[in-house]
């Protein structure tokens, strides 16, 4: 009797071994799967921030062509009255009242969406 109780014991310490290994390789598993959604956060989070610069950027660049344009004389803004390219933004004038301009600036990538608007006044000349 003694030796099959020794070797039941044996057995069963070999069984707990294996258990403990598969709750080692399951902890493995998950963990790896839970870096992996990490890592994948940090890059998502990177291109957003990139992104945003680069929008930002256009933001300037279209406040400074916005803030050109409303610089100019009634006359100048009268010969551009319409849409026209100027690089990769579109600007477009408008007179809807006799003494007043629309101004409207936005990107050739994304026709008909305004991204900047103004409004300005030029007395007529008398």
């Amino acid at each position: 009797m003694g030796v099959s109780t020794h070797s039941a014991e044996r057995h069963l310490r070999n069984a707990e071994r294996g258990i403990a290994l598969l709750e080692v390789l399951a902890a493995i598993t998950i963990l790896s799967i839970a870096g992996l959604s990490l890592v994948e956060l940090v890059a998502q989070g990177t291109a957003t921030a990139a992104t945003e610069r680069a929008r930002e950027a256009e933001q300037m660049d279209e406040d400074r062509l916005l803030t050109a344009t409303t610089l100019l004389t009634r006359s100048d803004l009268d010969i551009r009255i319409g849409s026209r390219s100027v690089g990769p933004y579109v600007v477009t004038v408008a007179r809807p009242e006799r003494t007043l301009y629309r101004i409207a600036v936005g990107r050739e990538t994304a026709p008909g969406v305004e991204d900047l608007v103004t409004v300005v006044f030029r007395a007529v000349p008398q």
